[in-house]
């Protein structure tokens, strides 16, 4: 009992700590931004790190996961360096994508993540292939594909959970919902019970509340242990 309590312990301090490096990273990349130090546009992710930082707490190096335009938290929860984010943010050779990706396009392949995307809803595509090339490579891993209520609104996250749930893909698909799609509430944009969307393809849907790491944490273990099993 000792030994299990010391590991959870061990594991929230650093879940913690996960979420507190997420808000300094967006509080100085905040800044840059606001003192037109850095090129380009940026998204802050700000109030969302119980989500990025309890779903890949759950995962693995080997596991992958695809981001979205508001996609910091995401690549700092999975293991990113600040020092290449910035470099990035700042279109510095050094960065992750050598200064090319900017702010929405932050990719690091060595951590498994496959990168950020400023088309809404344009990594789901990327995240079911990297599901679907595990599987038949038979290599165990799991994608996470990370997604805005925003995207609800786009063809193709319909279509490729169409072809997980029809090949049974080692694949989660995690809707952040924030209540805007940009500037329009999700009210204004999406009819309808959201998580029957997922439902319709015979999807196991399941809501969290995006505050409590630990809950989100949970849920993510287990669905990634019944992937991991080939349950889909």
């Amino acid at each position: 009992m000792v030994k299990a309590a010391s590991k959870n312990s061990e594991s929230y301090l650093r879940m913690y700590r996960q979420m507190a490096r997420i808000r300094a990273f967006e509080d100085n990349a905040n800044q840059l931004y606001l003192s037109a130090k850095m090129p380009g546009l940026t998204h802050m992710y700000s109030g969302q790190e119980a989500v990025a930082v309890g779903i890949c707490e759950a995962l693995e190096i080997t596991d992958h996961i695809t981001s979205t335009h508001r996609g910091h938290g995401h690549c700092v929860a999975k293991g990113a360096e600040f020092k290449e984010m910035f470099c990035e943010l700042l279109g510095k050779a050094e960065g992750y994508c050598r200064g090319k990706g900017g702010s929405m396009h932050i990719a690091d392949q060595e951590n498994g993540n496959l990168g950020a995307n400023a088309i809404v809803g344009g990594s789901a595509g990327i995240a079911t292939g990297a599901a679907l090339s595990a599987k038949r490579l038979g290599t165990g891993s799991v994608a996470v594909c990370f997604f805005g209520d925003g995207a609800l609104g786009q063809g193709l996250l319909y279509e490729v959970m169409n072809m997980a749930a029809l090949w049974k893909l080692p694949v989660i698909y995690a809707c952040e919902n924030n209540l805007y799609g940009e500037y329009t509430h999700v009210s204004e944009m999406a009819a309808g019970d959201l998580s029957a969307r997922a439902g319709a393809f015979g999807i196991e849907t399941f809501e969290v509340d995006g505050q409590d790491v630990m809950a989100v944490n949970a849920l993510t273990q287990d669905l990634v242990a019944r992937a991991r099993k080939g349950e889909g």
